[in-house]
């Protein structure tokens, strides 16, 4: 079975810390560092510290490239990937997660796909490209926010994420995109969607997009890669209930992963 993560995003408004906390209590295997607006995800030291006190590997580690971590590490696009492959070497992951240019970066875009490939091949990091979506107001047609595109399936990346929660928006079959990534598909955020316009990120199962079929399609292929649970816990009132979210999430995945693996 592949190794089934915690994203640190996944128990926002809390902290890395207490992420890597909750995944050692849980019974995670790894942890995804989202570099955001958390101090503590951004210092490689502290990072390391956590991963070692908790005996918890870090699987990778997402770069701030989110609209809301526009500014995380400077605003340029290139030296924040440089930034979080160096932190990946620091902290022991192979993976850097990385969401495609915005439609206004044009020259960072331009260059995006080449770009990619000389970084993996000067750090020995894997940029894994994750799938967007086109952004839409409603259930009508969507405007193309990325470039070169939303999805990487359309572009020779070596390495790539698929989002379920990002598959819902897009109205996108993941199992498809899967197949056409084949093993290339370096790296899954696992979570859900009703196909809203909205980036719903609920736990697995309890959306539309039939995350125990995916699982097991991907069992059954031999993925090899990280499963990473990326889910919203922000509407939790109590620890109790964002302990039941986290651990429901997690049994999720080992179900439907041991089921098609055995």
């Amino acid at each position: 079975m592949p190794r089934i993560g915690l994203s640190t995003s996944s128990v926002y408004p809390e902290t890395a810390a207490h992420a890597f906390g909750w995944a050692s209590q849980l019974g995670y295997d790894a942890v995804e560092v989202m570099v955001a607006l958390d101090r503590v995800s951004q210092q490689p030291e502290m990072v390391k510290r956590l991963s070692e006190h908790h005996g918890m590997p870090v699987s990778a580690i997402h770069a701030p490239t989110l609209l809301f971590t526009q500014r995380v590490w400077g605003t340029e696009p290139w030296a924040k990937l440089q930034r979080s492959a160096e932190m990946a070497h620091e902290v022991g992951a192979e993976v850097v997660v990385v969401h495609p240019p915005f439609r206004w970066q044009k020259e960072y875009a331009a260059g995006f796909v080449d770009g990619i490939a000389a970084l993996e091949e000067s750090t020995g990091i894997a940029f894994a490209v994750e799938n967007m979506y086109p952004w839409r107001a409603s259930q009508k047609r969507g405007v193309e926010m990325y470039l070169p595109g939303w999805d990487p399936s359309s572009e020779p990346y070596a390495n790539t994420v698929i989002d379920l929660s990002h598959a819902a928006i897009a109205q996108t079959d993941p199992v498809a995109m899967a197949e056409r990534l084949g093993p290339r598909l370096r790296h899954v955020h696992l979570t859900d969607g009703t196909g809203s316009a909205k980036d719903e990120h609920l736990v697995p199962g309890r959306g539309a997009m039939d995350a125990a079929g995916f699982l097991r399609h991907l069992a059954r292929r031999g993925f090899s890669g990280e499963v990473v649970l990326e889910i919203n816990t922000r509407r939790c009132s109590t620890r109790e209930e964002r302990e039941a979210d986290l651990r429901e999430s997690l049994e999720f995945a080992r179900e439907h992963l041991a089921v098609a693996a055995g």
